[in-house]
């Protein structure tokens, strides 16, 4: 075995060890609430269901479910959560009154601007501390990553 093989399982682990620690972080940032805005503490399941509903305009809770890629049952829950902080508010729809509309109080849309704004900052440092090629590389990554981790 040449010296470019036996480097190669070392690189892997490394590799892989990276990318489990990333992993336990991110699970450990996934149970972390935080503040957005004046709407208190919001978890990240929470942020993510009003990033899914959207700033303007209302969703169907069957379809939040399927945007979200959890259950209708699963998103009833976050629904209730998000009702009791007022963030969220609910209404009949219109065509089926079976049908439950989903949409962001003022209170809500506090909290998704301020989770934009989050965004717009990580994007900001990441900007000042990798090239252009190095970012292009990076989201390539995290899209093949987020494709492989659907299947």
């Amino acid at each position: 075995m040449d010296k470019n093989n036996r480097s190669q399982p070392n690189a892997m682990n490394n590799g892989s060890r990276s990318l489990g620690r990333l992993f336990l972080q991110l699970r450990r940032l996934e149970r972390q609430p935080q503040n957005f805005g004046n709407a208190g503490s919001i978890t990240p399941s929470e942020i993510h269901t009003i990033e899914g509903i959207g700033y303007e305009g209302a969703i169907l809770m069957n379809e939040l479910a399927t945007r979200l890629g959890v259950t209708k049952g699963a998103v009833s829950q976050l629904i209730v959560r998000l009702e009791a902080k007022q963030l969220v508010t609910r209404s009949s729809y219109p065509h089926d009154s079976r049908a439950i509309l989903i949409s962001l109080t003022d209170k809500g849309k506090e909290a998704y601007k301020a989770h934009e704004e989050m965004h717009i900052r990580f994007y900001d440092q990441l900007r000042s501390q990798l090239s252009q090629q190095e970012i292009e590389i990076f989201e390539k990554c995290i899209g093949k990553l987020n494709d492989f981790l659907q299947k």
